[in-house]
């Protein structure tokens, strides 16, 4: 299993970053273990003082595929779920201004929680999801599939151009503007369509 992200994926968080918007998908990896499932605590690391939540769509991949194309890459996944792509800002950015990879930043043990999976089939529309993330009981990021700058098809067949996408892969699809720094105390929910999925904190 692998997991396979998406930057700047939201024109307006890209914005909010000061990044340009990209023309075609930014994309970077997250090793298997950086999944946190289940709603465990995520343990704040001590080697970042910056650690930013980023609240995204996350697909599973259901059948293994390569140069997919776009008319098929909705067959190549079937269920959703929310996943946080936990950021070390301000390891990030030092790394930017190097022009070095971000896996330091993207990359450590805990650094993707991820909900259980519902299957897409009891959504009406993939391009109308409404998803938001509170921490202490307040909204903090809300988003709608509808602002994707590439699509989940997209995705799929770009991703799948260069790496062989396998059967239990996921896909961060990126994060709406609204980023910011988690705290230990913090307690994070996570909502898909008003679906409580996420419910866990910070320690």
């Amino acid at each position: 299993m692998k997991i396979i992200a998406i930057g700047r994926n939201y024109a307006e968080h890209a914005k909010e970053l000061n990044n340009p918007v990209p023309t075609t998908p930014v994309i970077f990896m997250k090793p298997d273990t950086a999944l946190l499932k289940d709603n465990k605590p995520f343990y704040h690391p001590d080697f970042s003082q910056d650690i930013h939540h980023e609240i995204e769509v996350v697909l599973k991949v259901c059948k293994e595929g390569k140069h997919i194309n776009e008319k098929f890459a909705a067959n190549y996944y079937d269920e959703v779920a929310l996943g946080i792509d936990f950021t070390a800002r301000d390891i990030q950015q030092r790394h930017k201004e190097k022009g070095l990879p971000w896996e330091l930043a993207k990359a450590f043990d805990g650094s993707a929680p991820v909900s259980a999976f519902l299957p897409k089939a009891q959504f009406a529309d993939m391009y109308a999801l409404n998803f938001r993330l509170d921490i202490n009981g307040e909204a903090r990021q809300t988003g709608n599939t509808k602002d994707l700058l590439f699509s989940f098809e997209r995705i799929i067949t770009f991703v799948s151009q260069y790496i062989t996408l396998k059967k239990g892969d996921l896909i961060f699809t990126g994060t709406p503007e609204g980023v910011g720094r988690v705290n230990i105390g913090d307690h994070l929910e996570a909502y898909l369509e008003n679906q409580k999925l996420l419910d866990f904190y910070v320690k």
